[in-house]
């Protein structure tokens, strides 16, 4: 009795383990389909309007451009327009890690673009334990972006929270990385919700289908023009943004 229930043991952990690894291969040739995918996306243009006048372009990807053939997207060029940085999500909230930031992090900076890392914030959440967060995820190294704080809605918390909590977020990070933070957000959030108490910080700004620059009185450093670029090596659509200033100017905002 004792030695059929040992082989019944023995076939249930065959048959779980073969399945595991059934699903563990599925998986595996899934994102390589996915990236074979990617590395045959072509396109003969951006498929937006440029502003042209700015000379250093990029983009911010996330999950949500599956994966992605850094190589063609450096090497993409129209006209005078090459993309020369990527913003890429990090982390969420208290305990999510976006699933291709590591590839992306690591195979952006293989292909030699400029990278950064944000962090998509939770008002609903303690500040302090999303800066663990993104702390925890990211190791920025010389020639990175500034870490971004990306806050673009309110999930109906008071204004007060909500500056105090990134407030936590922007001090811990900031000395973690001895760097001045970058918040991303957009016109209206930032007027009703942060204004002049977070002027002093770099401050990417998105406003879209504008023609020439954002409508915000303050000094922006990088600005996301559109949400529906089209790049080499990208199957879904992808934001674009533009630097404010020359190429000198960008390689002193770079960790030192």
């Amino acid at each position: 009795m004792a030695s059929r229930k040992k082989k019944r043991r023995i076939r249930f952990v065959f048959f779980v383990s073969l399945a595991a690894l059934a699903i563990l291969a599925g998986y595996i040739g899934y994102q390589w389909w996915l990236y074979g995918k990617a590395r045959f996306v072509r396109y003969a243009e951006f498929g937006i309007s440029i502003p042209e006048e700015y000379p250093i372009h990029g983009i911010d990807v996330s999950r949500y451009q599956q994966l992605i053939a850094w190589d063609a997207v450096k090497a993409m060029q129209v006209k005078k327009i090459r993309l020369g940085f990527v913003f890429i999500k990090a982390t969420e909230g208290i305990v999510n890690t976006d699933p291709q930031f590591r590839r992306n992090w690591k195979r952006s900076k293989d292909a030699g673009m400029i990278r950064g890392a944000y962090h998509f914030f939770l008002p609903t959440k303690d500040g302090r334990m999303q800066a663990e967060n993104f702390i925890k995820a990211v190791d920025l190294k010389t020639g990175d972006l500034p870490p971004v704080l990306d806050i673009e809605q309110t999930y109906g918390v008071s204004r007060d929270v909500i500056k105090n909590e990134v407030k936590e977020w922007l001090d811990i990070v900031g000395a973690n990385y001895n760097v001045k933070p970058i918040i991303y957000t957009n016109i209206d959030f930032y007027k009703q919700n942060l204004g002049s108490d977070f002027d002093d910080y770099p401050l990417w700004v998105a406003h879209y289908y504008q023609p020439r620059q954002p409508r915000i009185k303050r000094d922006w450093l990088f600005w996301q023009h559109n949400d529906n670029g089209r790049v080499n090596g990208v199957s879904s659509p992808v934001d674009f943004d533009v630097f404010s200033g020359d190429s000198a100017m960008f390689s002193q905002l770079l960790i030192k």
